[in-house]
């Protein structure tokens, strides 16, 4: 009996493999298919650019698709509004959808206004300190005198630059020619065109935001950017730009009051978009106007409800703008925050001194060197101002010497 079964079961192993083990080759994701996304060496996420490769290389590779990037506005609204054109043009470069919400300019406006992009090989970045080429002769190497006590330390680098190639390079100097804008799906939510009612759902938000957040909810849901959504056709991402909420114009008075009456207005509406941002492909960009809120504590609920968040700020109007020691910056960036994703610590930048420029073409972030020594040649006045400055710095932390990075 047991001769019969053992024949019986031969046709059978004849037609298992002989490879048996249940591990497979790993086959390449649907997502990678999405033009203008790679994925992260750190947690795997799905990124996007920012359009600024400095910002990029901060935040860990660019911005994981599903998170919220708060900015925190410059007191004239310059440079926050300049990052945002920058998302927004790096989105119509790779052919993504756009949502851009706005109250005080339209977003059609707005979009005219987008940064031109140019070839790599005018835009490719090159490091600030360049080998010395053989043909160079060494007599004007041996000119340049440096005190001793800098001879031996290493060279600042101050332009931040990933090793691999992420994104586009713009010229602000330039608009985007209408041919290339105009490929570009957009969607526009201007508040004065939508009408803003109560909510019975949302009831501690405010009108302006529960239309804000149906109109995004439903551009998710219609045109198949929800993860739930059956794939029938080729996937895209959506890059979504809202432009200076908590402002009076939204109809808050976050930046008005001391105890403002919608204190919980905008993290409500902050708490739903994540929420539609973490079952969706589509990304998101906020600006506030920080420096009208006076409650520090709803500026900090306001931050932990975005994934990574900056601050901008920018020396127009003040002392620094006119200082010796910052003569070659426009403004400080700080990091607020980054994202825990799909790992235990987050990504934290190797550096906390930063400094933006924006120089005739483009906008850079860098790392604040401050000048080391005093010449000789500059008068007792400077030297003191520069003294001065460079002994401020050094009780933030920051040094006047030199930053190890």
């Amino acid at each position: 009996m047991a001769a019969s079964v053992s024949s019986a079961c031969k046709p059978s192993m004849a037609r298992i493999p002989v490879n048996t083990t249940s591990f497979q080759k790993r086959t390449k994701n649907k997502l990678l298919s999405i033009p203008g996304t790679r994925l992260s060496v750190q947690n795997g996420q799905l990124l996007v650019s920012t359009g600024v490769t400095s910002l990029d290389y901060l935040l860990g590779g660019g911005l994981a698709v599903g998170t919220v990037l708060l900015i925190e506005e410059d007191r004239y609204d310059s440079y926050s509004r300049m990052i945002l054109k920058y998302f927004l043009a790096e989105g119509v470069v790779c052919r993504h959808e756009l949502f851009l919400a706005a109250v005080q300019d339209h977003p059609n406006d707005i979009f005219q206004e987008l940064p031109d992009p140019i070839l790599d090989d005018v835009a490719m970045h090159k490091p600030v300190d360049q080998p010395r080429l053989s043909c160079e002769p060494q007599d004007s190497i041996d000119a340049m005198k440096i005190a001793w006590r800098y001879q031996n330390l290493p060279k600042v680098q101050n332009a931040l630059a990933s090793t691999s190639r992420f994104g586009h390079y713009y010229d602000v100097s330039k608009t985007m020619e209408p041919e290339i804008r105009q490929a570009a799906k957009c969607h526009h939510f201007y508040l004065p065109e939508h009408p803003s009612h109560s909510s019975a759902t949302h009831s501690s938000m405010l009108g302006s935001y529960s239309a804000l957040l149906k109109s995004i909810e439903e551009v998710i849901r219609r045109d198949g950017f929800s993860v739930a959504t059956t794939m029938t056709k080729s996937r895209n991402i959506l890059r979504i730009g809202l432009h200076s909420l908590g402002s009076p114009l939204w109809d808050d008075d976050l930046c008005c009051q001391d105890n403002p009456k919608h204190s919980h207005a905008l993290t409500t509406f902050l708490y739903g978009l994540r929420a539609l941002m973490r079952s969706s492909l589509s990304v998101a960009v906020v600006t506030v106007p920080s420096h009208l809120i006076q409650s520090k504590t709803l500026m900090g609920s306001i931050t932990r409800l975005c994934d990574n968040a900056i601050a901008l700020e920018s020396f127009k109007g003040s002392e620094r703008e006119t200082s010796p020691l910052y003569k070659d910056y426009h403004g400080l960036l700080h990091v607020r925050q980054v994202p825990y994703l799909n790992c235990l610590a987050s990504q934290l930048p190797d550096h906390k001194d930063l400094a933006f420029k924006l120089k005739r073409k483009q906008f850079t972030i860098e790392r604040l060197h401050l000048p080391p020594d005093l010449s000789e040649t500059v008068s007792r006045v400077s030297r003191g101002e520069l003294a001065g400055a460079g002994a401020m710095a050094s009780a933030c932390g920051s040094g006047n010497k030199h930053l190890d990075f």
